[in-house]
């Protein structure tokens, strides 16, 4: 793989960093670590007292408290209420994964999501990355990182980071069920134990959920995870995590067609079609307290994921006539399946260069991606096998380091300059073409610098600029099976917030502006090329979140994101709005508590957005095919929830989602999505 020089002198760097520093181990930790420790893991935000204060950029956390409160299906019900961010559904439970920060298109996601801090997405340069969906029932917290705090992480950082955090079961035994609408029925089992010095642990978070699904889009779910860890002395801890999921979603690309959709159907307009999912998971953690200065932090992690889609095809004529779509008997399996390994290790590092306070951290991360692509054209449906007339191979190596100091100049105002460095090689093979292959290599240089002034007590500035880039996949890259001389796309990002409380009252202010210089468009002066890094995109607005304690058992939550520009710079969408980057999304919350009772009504607002870069006002009313568009009205969405604990350990719980019955658009592809009617929801939590 071809590597730039400073990509050498900066991996270097971090291995001398901690060869200097390992050979000062006799120094002991200020502190023991507490009795019971938790298992070991590259932190995005991290968990000390001071942790958001310390972040350059806006930071959202989400623990579990709060995700129970909500009563979340997927991942994307507790993402939807964070400031800037915007959830495209494609399907009841989120199976497929479509987020967009910032005004950024929800369709290409350009957001790094980690569980634990592994990457969890498919392929990051290997293309694909909604394929897999982390599922809300073995977490605890999520952490969102936005602005220049996410350059310690990459690639696809443009928007920001989103680390999702497992479970670590307690001890003892936990069951939660709940049943409701559209034959809903789902499980989870959570049990656990420590030993009695507390230095070890472990146990496992099991879910099953089978629906019939709204609009007949049923799924049939099951979801494993254990986890363990040991502290071996004061100095020393692993903790290892395997995880196993398996779906089988009766969903399709396809959506309702305009009339139907005028008409309130709610039938499935892909009854035959599946997307079968599962992934393997294996993560290992090591930290080891060098000094009281400085710990080494160690990751090796592995995953597996398949994913086969089964298509029927469509007869478009017989569609068009008939306001839904036929189908044939002709079954396409994309079939594709990817395997990713890597390791990373971080070195933090308390030192006092120049006289003053400063906190250094260290960096690097090999990761190799792999995938297999293969399209079956079946020749028995009912056991789903076939031949095999397009079979792709890809893969990509990448090594990133990346350096960042805290200079902290005094006890009001800190400064930190960070960089990042991506090297990666990518390589197709087309085995149904002679086995006919080409390849690609691109380094990214991405720098940055942040602050934080805390200007009164109730007040904290914080702000930066850095760069950010997400790769081109293999198949965009190499398109032809020619190399396109691709860059990432590339965006300089700023932002300037402010964040604090006073009494029962918090808030964070946050405006941000990002300039894409560098995104792939069809086209290129060259003949020989058909892509090139000619598109610019221009995104900027404002989020602002507050949270009130208004007494007597009630409180207010709310946020707001305002997007007033995110539009095409160049080519022939310039000046067009880009799709799914809706320019208003608000959030409020009415919470009460008293005594054992809790309840929660919310409201989520998005604004109207455009389906396609075209910005095509009128959605299609027929199957021909083509660019699938039209301009998605706003909409407001109610939701009730409710908790009783009789006991400490029983309690039950119930919710209303969709209270108003609201029919609404979620999306558009080939057809239109549909947001859930109203549903309703019980449950119960009982610890032995």
């Amino acid at each position: 793989m071809l590597i730039k020089k400073r990509s050498v002198l900066l991996v270097s760097a971090v291995l001398m960093s901690s060869a200097a520093v390992a050979e000062n181990t006799n120094q002991e930790p200020q502190q023991l670590a507490a009795s019971r420790f938790n298992m070991p893991a590259l932190e995005v935000v991290g968990t000390q007292e001071d942790s958001i204060e310390r972040q350059i950029g806006a930071v959202v956390i989400i623990d579990r408290e709060q995700i129970e409160r909500i009563q979340p299906t997927s991942t994307q019900d507790v993402l939807r209420g964070v400031p800037g961010i915007n959830v495209n559904s494609e399907d009841p439970t989120a199976v497929v994964s479509n987020i967009g920060l910032r005004g950024l298109s929800s369709s290409e996601q350009k957001t790094l999501i980690l569980e634990d801090g592994v990457p969890v997405a498919p392929g990051l340069f290997i293309g694909n990355d909604r394929y897999y969906n982390p599922r809300i029932q073995r977490m605890e917290g999520v952490e969102i990182l936005k602005g220049s705090s996410s350059l310690r992480y990459g690639p696809s950082t443009i928007g920001g980071v989103i680390n999702y955090i497992t479970k670590v079961p307690d001890d003892g035994i936990a069951i939660s069920s709940r049943v409701g609408s559209f034959s809903t029925r789902e499980a989870t089992l959570e049990a656990g134990g420590r030993t009695e010095s507390g230095d070890a642990f472990a146990g496992l978070v099991a879910t099953r959920a089978i629906s019939d699904g709204f609009m007949g889009q049923g799924y049939q779910m099951n979801d494993i995870m254990v986890k363990a860890g040991v502290r071996f002395n004061e100095r020393h801890s692993l903790g290892v995590k395997y995880s196993y999921h398996e779906n089988e979603a009766n969903i399709s690309y396809r959506g309702l067609l305009l009339e139907d959709y005028r008409r309130g159907k709610t039938y499935n307009p892909a009854p035959d079609d599946y997307y079968l999912t599962d992934r393997k998971a294996f993560d290992v953690n090591h930290e080891w307290l060098i000094n009281d200065r400085a710990t080494l932090t160690t990751l090796l992690y592995w995953s597996e994921v398949t994913r086969d889609y089964w298509r029927y095809n469509v007869d478009t004529p017989a569609s068009n006539i008939a306001g839904r779509w036929v189908y044939t008997d002709a079954l396409t399996g994309n079939n594709r399946s990817f395997e990713r390994y890597g390791v990373e290790s971080r070195l933090a590092l308390d030192h006092n260069l120049f006289g003053i306070s400063n906190e250094a951290e260290f960096g690097l991360r090999f990761m190799k991606e792999e995938s297999d692509d293969k399209r079956i054209r079946a020749t028995r449906a009912q056991d789903r096998t076939g031949v095999n007339d397009r079979h792709i191979e890809d893969t990509a190596e990448s090594i990133a380091g990346y350096v960042q100091n805290r200079f902290i100049i005094n006890d009001r105002f800190a400064v930190t300059p960070g960089l990042r460095i991506e090297s990666y090689e990518q390589k197709r093979k087309v085995l149904t073409q002679n086995n006919e292959s080409a390849k690609t290599s691109n380094t990214e240089v991405l720098p940055g610098i942040g602050a934080t002034f805390q200007l009164i007590p109730e007040a904290q500035l914080y702000g930066g600029v850095y760069r950010a880039f997400s790769p081109a996949s293999n198949g965009v890259a190499l398109d032809g099976l020619t190399d396109q001389k691709l860059d990432g796309e590339r965006s300089v990002n700023y932002e300037l917030g402010m964040r604090g409380a006073s009494g029962r009252f918090s808030y964070d202010l946050t405006g941000f502006y990002m300039d894409f210089r560098n995104q792939v468009v069809t086209g290129n002066s060259d003949p020989n090329l058909s892509r090139s890094n000619a598109g610019k995109t221009r995104h900027y607005g404002l989020e602002a979140a507050v949270g009130i304690e208004l007494g007597a058992g009630f409180s207010v939550d709310a946020n707001a994101t305002w997007v007033p520009y995110s539009k095409f710079r160049a080519g022939d969408n310039r000046g067009n709005r880009l799709p799914y980057a809706p320019k208003y999304l608000a959030n409020l919350a009415l919470n009460y508590d008293q005594g054992k009772f809790s309840s929660t009504l919310a409201a989520h607002h998005r604004g109207e957005q455009y389906g396609d870069p075209t910005n095509l006002k009128d959605i299609p009313d027929n199957a021909a095919g083509g660019i699938w568009g039209g301009l998605m009205p706003s909409y407001t969405v109610y939701d009730l929830f409710v908790q009783y604990s009789f006991t400490e350990d029983f309690k039950v719980r119930g919710a209303v989602k969709n209270l108003t019955d609201k029919r609404y658009i979620t999306g558009l592809r080939q057809g239109i999505y549909r947001g859930a009617e109203r549903s309703f929801e019980v449950g119960l939590d009982y610890r032995f």
